[in-house]
């Protein structure tokens, strides 16, 4: 049975290579029967198996090899006073260098808890500044973030920090009904008596330390006061760490909806995220256009947010317009309006949202060019809605996973008439 199943692979294998090479022209396709692999190549490998994490394509933009920092640090460079994010709900703002100061205090201060290069930080909660700053703190210190999803209540939450073994958790006290301490507390009672960062729990044996964003509780640090341990020392550490800190590090875990059985946690280097973002910025054109502004009411714990916005605004330049810590339509649209946001990211569903506001049509949406759904299939009613009552003239459609990252897009644009055009596969070769 195993033989023919093989066997029909490959058949069919063998006749997409054969259409490829009659739409390309005198190509030699390649196929390898090993481990059921196939790779279509110009010319054939001397030998004949994919051995490694990359197959490279000839193509006009190359592949970044930088890591996350360097990416945040060279945006710094280039536009150190351009906002980067506001928070419009808590009413903050920061500029490229004022979020980069932070990022190192934030690094400097998780090393000085007793942190290390390779250690796995929880990072669980809304979209708050907070999230984004461990973001890039840990990607400095060489630290992987593992991203929890926010509504994970208490079995859904030891099953994803045992599974990765995590070492930290970074949280605030609590956010509508979800009390993250509490539930903490629970997997670990042993908190109330432990100092910080000297948890020893029988439940998760691998956490040691918690750090929640805004309170003081028994057993945790509070994150103000990791801002401020960090000395000199843990400074130069983190110079130290420059040196060390690899393109193909990992730098990220997240975990798939869990939809077919449990949730599997994919770890992710700085490569992988670093090129997803570049590619997903010259898609868009964040390249070109000027003076970006991206209203953000997707949640950070999935690739959307994190990638898509996180490391685009840290690649790109863009500023990240973040409406509210949860999920509001009527937020999305007066940040939009206020805040002169020139794209929008959204599911179908928080587009559906916006479309059924009562009020919808007083707001001014004019600066609003172009929106970017995922996360599901998008009806296309719903798109030509978007374009017609938001006055969005482009549309972009992406295919989003959080196991691997790449994106398939495809574009839906007003300009006299409507086209749609498609991008099957990673730009430059990119395997993942």
């Amino acid at each position: 049975m195993c033989s023919k199943i093989l066997l029909v692979n490959l058949r069919a294998t063998v006749q997409f290579c054969k259409t490829v090479n009659i739409l390309q022209g005198s190509r030699t396709p390649f196929i390898s029967a090993q481990q059921s692999c196939a790779i279509h190549v110009d010319n054939p490998p001397r030998v004949p198996t994919l051995t490694t994490s990359y197959a490279h394509g000839i193509s006009s933009h190359s592949l970044l090899y930088k890591t996350v920092d360097q990416c945040l640090q060279a945006s710094v460079a280039r536009h150190p006073d351009r906002e980067a994010m506001v928070f419009v709900e808590e009413g903050l703002r920061k500029t490229f260098a004022e979020f980069y100061q932070d990022v190192e205090q934030a690094a400097a201060g998780l090393l000085a808890v007793g942190l290390k290069k390779g250690d796995r930080l929880g990072i669980w909660g809304p979209n708050i500044y907070e999230w984004v700053l461990m973001q890039f703190a840990t990607a400095k210190a060489g630290i992987i973030l593992v991203s929890v999803n926010p509504a994970y209540r208490l079995q859904e939450a030891e099953y994803a920090l045992r599974k990765v073994q995590c070492n930290a958790i970074v949280c605030p006290t609590q956010f509508k009904t979800q009390n993250y301490c509490e539930m903490l507390r629970q997997l670990c009672p042993e908190m109330e008596k432990a100092s910080p960062g000297g948890i020893k729990s029988s439940k998760l044996p691998d956490l040691h330390t918690v750090i929640v964003t805004d309170s003081q509780q028994p057993g945790a640090f509070q994150l103000k006061d990791v801002m401020q341990a960090g000395t000199s020392e843990h400074h130069q550490q983190l110079q130290d760490l420059k040196k060390t800190i690899m393109s193909d590090d990992p730098v990220n875990i997240q975990f798939t909806s869990g939809t077919t059985g449990k949730p599997k946690g994919a770890t992710l280097s700085h490569h992988n995220i670093v090129n997803n973002s570049y590619f997903i910025g010259m898609r868009v054109g964040f390249d070109w256009r000027n003076n970006v502004r991206v209203c953000l009411p997707v949640p950070m714990y999935h690739c959307f947010g994190s990638v898509g916005g996180g490391m685009v605004m840290a690649l790109h330049g863009v500023t990240l317009v973040y409406p509210s810590t949860g999920y509001d339509g009527r937020a999305n649209l007066e940040a939009m309006e206020k805040e002169k946001c020139t794209f929008i990211y959204g599911t179908p569903t928080m587009f559906i949202d916006m479309l059924s506001q009562p009020d919808l049509p007083k707001f001014d949406l004019s600066s609003v060019e172009a929106g970017i759904v995922a996360g599901s299939f998008c009806p296309p009613e719903v798109i030509r809605k978007v374009i017609k009552f938001m006055g969005i003239e482009e549309m972009l459609k992406f295919l989003t996973k959080n196991n691997t990252k790449p994106e398939v897009k495809d574009v839906k644009r007003r300009s006299g008439r409507e086209y749609v055009s498609v991008v099957s596969q990673s730009p430059s070769g990119l395997v993942c």
